[in-house]
């Protein structure tokens, strides 16, 4: 165990606080992506404060109104290795 490596410690991102990172780097407010893929803006308010969970299916369709690949939003803490 002494080539053992122990991980660097990373925040913790929940789904609902990338919705609100990606949507705000975006410059939108929630009504703009409501209006692209016809999630009430309630409910996106909801799942940025962990009210509602995120789904599959509503990270599909929140993805595309945000333009992002919806593992960004399902899964924010997962770290991509760009060696695979």
């Amino acid at each position: 165990m002494s080539n053992f490596i122990h991980a660097k410690t990373r925040i913790a991102v929940t789904p609902g606080e990338s919705v609100r990172i990606i949507r705000e780097l975006q410059g939108l407010s929630q009504t703009q992506p409501s209006a692209r893929c016809g999630i009430p803006q309630t409910t996106i308010s909801s799942i940025e404060n962990g009210r509602v969970n995120l789904g599959v299916e509503r990270a599909k369709t929140l993805a595309r109104a945000l333009r992002c690949h919806p593992a960004a939003l399902v899964f924010p803490g997962w770290q991509v290795d760009s060696a695979a």
